[in-house]
């Protein structure tokens, strides 16, 4: 695998609260266990919302998927905070798996690595699912995200 250096924020401080200084790193197996263990804090209200919350199931279905090759850690002030995953397909890529810990949510840390992200030159369309009724769905609408179909658990999205 190749390792990918860590690459400093666009960001600075602001009065949004996003944190000054945070970096992106690539993922490596042994990652793995911290990120569904916060894959499961981060999905378990919407997925007890909507009556699917399983104890092992959540955690097992991260690792299952897990690929580091196309996983991305988020570091504050060199402490792993958050994920996500970019996983190429033919002709378009997933974004999957922003997860990022309670402490640091709701400051648009997740915005900003969303943003760098979606700045990346790839001509594909990126394509995501939500949970229904997760706050995340705005968040991908702002960011040019737009509903292609859904279900009564999942709301699958796509921007070109």
């Amino acid at each position: 695998m190749t390792q990918r250096s860590p690459k400093p924020s666009p960001s600075a401080a602001g009065a949004s609260g996003v944190p000054a200084s945070w970096t992106l790193r690539a993922a490596v197996p042994s990652d793995a266990s911290w990120m569904a263990e916060l894959r499961a804090v981060a999905m378990r209200p919407d997925l007890e919302r909507l009556g699917r919350y399983d104890d092992d199931r959540v955690r097992r279905r991260f690792l299952d998927a897990y690929r580091p090759e196309h996983t991305t850690v988020i570091e504050v002030e060199h402490v792993d905070v958050g994920l996500f995953a970019v996983r190429p397909e033919a002709g378009e890529r997933w974004f999957e798996h922003l997860y990022i810990r309670p402490d640091h949510q709701g400051r648009g840390l997740g915005g900003r690595v969303l943003e760098q992200v979606l700045r990346e030159d790839d001509p594909r369309p990126m394509r995501l699912n939500v949970l229904q009724g997760s706050a995340a769905r705005r968040l991908y609408e702002r960011h040019g995200f737009v509903v292609e179909r859904e279900d009564a658990v999942d709301v699958w999205m796509v921007r070109t």
